[in-house]
């Protein structure tokens, strides 16, 4: 076999491919064979029929077709090796030369357009340097989380008053859009703090000063259910009003609300607990940052066939799976969004390529830094992945397993190995001018969150795309 590679341009090229008619006699004998399976002739043993008569009922055509069909793969396979190609998806068969000639012994020629991975060149990382804020904990930010604590302890009792600002009212709640009640449209005995934001625009302001049995009419943009987006006439009434007290802030509260004995050991513990959470913030603010960097120093051409599946894929999960679970559709999301349409597709752009953009080049980290991936860590990042899909480990690891999904799992481990080892050799200054270095960070879980923290999530859509368009 002979075959000759020819650059369309940075993400496709054109495979020619000559196969001599002795490297197709197997693809021949295989094709009598399955053709031999599935007839059936009178005088002759299914499985026993002699090639000519196979030739003389059915055609030599449909022989040789069969015989060309089983051959291409085997063959584009090995011209990709050869030529040391690395492909995306499946290649474009543009011509097949020679079919007619097979059966006097001719040779078969034929080519094959596919897309390709990009050259990247990749720029020296420590040349990128970037800021993240710095890990102060103030007495207000402790004094914040006493308070929200306290709020889980809070007990509330009725009272025969108007309603204020912090209370919980119990309200029915009745829309009209253009004077029609929609058949989600009412919702009985709904608790919600006043001030809270969590309902619907305008209802703090009809509420105050509502006692039990009260109601009020407001103008309101809804933001769920079937006239998401629309302006609405919303009816509230308050059927019943509560009053939060907060327990006080006392040694008696911290033996209630934790461990400890006193409340200086509870505002230590708060502190330090804050100060993690400060510190893991930043171990993701600098990856976000160093990415984001490492991305703008790469010139990188976009596989066109790649970008537009991945476009289409992203508004396909937008349109037929999020928004329904939303109740809305895309007209409805587009108005709460405030953007239009080709608004939506521009940013749609633009996600489609850093994400594609973000594989590529972490790929190309992990090929020149040779990074692997363990057992043991494959493992942990499969424990963290069925922590957050609610789901057991083992129930987690059977549905990778069967979904066949365990390359992406790898790939998501040595991508973000491949950013941490970005992450590790940039600059990286916090706000007040010090340097941060995460590699000589001795909390475990603050070094594996600069190593294992999900690279994007657009990123990991993008990587499941490749990966099966890669294993297709």
């Amino acid at each position: 076999m002979k075959s000759a590679v020819e650059t369309l341009n940075p993400t496709r090229v054109r495979l020619t491919v000559e196969v001599p008619f002795e490297e197709l006699k197997p693809s021949l004998d295989a094709a009598y064979k399955k053709i031999n399976q599935q007839v059936t002739v009178p005088g002759f043993r299914k499985g026993k029929i002699p090639a000519r008569v196979i030739d003389q009922r059915f055609g030599r055509g449909a022989v040789l077709e069969e015989a060309v069909n089983d051959a291409l793969p085997k063959f584009y396979g090995q011209a990709v090796d050869e030529g040391k190609i690395d492909v995306l998806g499946q290649p474009e068969i543009t011509e097949i030369e020679g079919v007619e000639k097979l059966a006097d012994g001719g040779d078969l020629k034929f080519t094959a357009e596919v897309d390709i991975r990009p050259e990247i060149t990749l720029p020296e990382f420590d040349t990128i340097e970037v800021t993240v804020d710095a890990i102060e904990v103030t007495d207000e930010d402790v004094e914040k989380s006493l308070d929200q604590l306290r709020e889980r302890f809070a007990s509330v009792n009725a009272v025969e008053r108007a309603a204020a600002e912090g209370d919980i009212v119990v309200v029915d709640l009745e829309a009209k859009v253009d004077g029609e009640v929609p058949e989600d449209g009412t919702a009985t005995g709904v608790s919600y703090e006043i001030g809270s934001g969590r309902l619907l625009d305008g209802i703090d302001e009809a509420v105050v000063g509502l006692e039990a049995g009260g109601s009020a009419t407001f103008t309101t943009e809804l933001k769920g259910g079937s006239a998401a987006g629309q302006d609405s006439e919303v009816t509230v009434t308050v059927t019943a009003v509560q009053e939060k007290e907060l327990p006080e802030l006392d040694d008696e509260f911290a033996q209630m609300a934790s461990e400890f004995d006193t409340l200086d050991e509870l505002k230590d513990d708060s502190r330090k607990r804050l100060a993690r959470m400060k510190e893991f913030d930043q171990a993701t603010q600098a990856q976000e940052k160093v990415l984001d960097a490492l991305l703008e120093l790469v010139e990188m051409p976009y596989p066109e066939k790649l970008l537009a599946d991945e476009i289409e894929t992203r508004k396909h999960n937008l349109e037929h799976h999020q928004l329904p679970q939303m109740g809305i559709d895309m007209d409805a999301w587009l108005k709460l969004q405030d953007k239009s349409a080709e608004e939506f597709d521009a940013e749609l752009d633009e996600q489609a390529k850093k994400g594609i953009k973000t594989q590529f080049v972490l790929d190309a980290i992990a090929a020149k830094e040779e990074l692997n991936v363990s057992q043991e860590e494959l493992t942990e990042h499969l424990l963290r992945r069925a922590a957050g899909s609610g789901m057991t480990p083992d129930e987690f690891a059977q549905q990778v397993v069967q979904g066949g999904q365990v390359p992406l799992l790898v790939g998501e481990v040595v991508r973000g190995k491949a950013l941490a080892s970005v992450v590790e050799a940039a600059k990286v200054v916090d706000t007040n001018g010090e340097v941060v270095d995460f590699e000589d960070d001795e909390d475990e879980e603050i070094s594996e969150a600069v190593e294992t923290v999900e690279v994007e999530a657009a990123a990991e859509e993008t990587a499941a795309e490749v990966e099966e368009t890669e294993e297709a």
